[in-house]
């Protein structure tokens, strides 16, 4: 049995799943993309390939493999994006939310059930129908959760919408113990400069104390400035509409002293070393153009 484990976003790592490019599939239509970055590059001609992006994931496998983490991958469904595994679902102390995603993308979760399998029954939870969520969205801080969301009128009409107002009510019930705090995130269906897909787009907490933040990433300044407070202006890093774009704020911390990044974030990798952070550099550009980066392709099950 896996006894879950997750208190914050930088402890250390001792389980994870990690999503898989094998087989992802054909480049979409263009109708199809899920979301602005995906569809510029298929316009573009430029959307990854499967072996590039086969590539990228094995070298991040390889650093989980020198830190001796666990590691579950999904099980291959043919000619299937299975990348994300992030958005599938969730762990918060010793529960696993499954998340309520996009209805084309149930089969994801049934391909990592061989995990689910692993875990308590009565530990695995499942949202309602009106509650829509994905774990990119979703960030344990000690007694905190960290929620983005969008309340807007016109939530229908964004694809980019993923976290809605019932989930946050659901995991406030869930762990009644915890502050829920949620933040309204700018979303935009064409525009992928101005659109926040989910919370680690715009904002990550790294380290013991510090943060990468993006201000344009949240509607309301208010709930910007609230996290500055909390973290402290000193401790926070904040990064530029195209550091955005390139997913900056989407790292994944190892420990709080280890985190893996991408290799051309160079300005990120010296603030983070300049705090004595070790960076592991890996390859990750070609995922990065659906939208995603290092915390979206994982899903941590236990850290210390």
């Amino acid at each position: 049995m896996l006894k879950l484990h997750v208190k914050d976003e930088t402890s250390r790592l001792r389980a994870v799943v990690l999503g898989t490019a094998e087989s992802c599939g054909p480049t979409p239509k263009l109708e199809d993309a899920y979301d602005p970055k995906s569809a510029l590059h298929i316009k573009a001609g430029t959307y990854p390939l499967e072996k590039d992006m086969v590539a990228e994931m094995e070298g991040l496998a390889a650093v989980f493999k020198k830190y001796d983490v666990q590691v579950f991958r999904p099980k291959v469904i043919e000619d299937y994006n299975q990348i994300f595994s992030r958005d599938i679902g969730f762990v918060i102390d010793n529960k696993f939310i499954k998340a309520n995603i996009l209805p084309d993308r149930e089969r994801e979760i049934d391909a990592i059930q061989h995990v689910i399998d692993q875990i308590p029954p009565t530990h695995v939870f499942r949202l309602p129908e009106d509650a829509h969520v994905e774990g990119g969205d979703v960030m344990p801080w000690g007694d905190y959760i960290f929620v983005g969301t969008y309340t807007g009128e016109d939530y229908p009409d964004y694809i980019t919408a993923r976290t809605n107002r019932e989930a946050v009510q659901y995991l406030a019930e869930l762990f009644p113990k915890k502050k829920v705090v949620s933040f309204e995130l700018r979303k935009h269906n064409t525009d992928p400069k101005e659109n926040a897909l989910h919370l680690d787009c715009c904002f990550q907490p790294v380290g013991k104390n510090k943060a990468i933040i993006h201000k344009n990433g949240f509607l309301k300044e208010e709930e910007y400035e609230w996290l500055l407070d909390l973290f402290g202006k000193e401790n926070v890093f904040e990064i530029d509409k195209e550091e955005m774009y390139s997913m900056n704020s989407n790292i994944f911390s190892i420990a709080p002293d280890i985190v893996i990044s991408e290799k051309n974030f160079t300005r990120l990798n010296a603030w983070l070393r300049s705090h004595n952070i070790t960076v592991e550099e890996v390859a990750y550009t070609e995922i990065a153009k659906q939208e995603g980066l290092l915390r979206c392709s994982t899903l941590p099950l236990i850290r210390d």
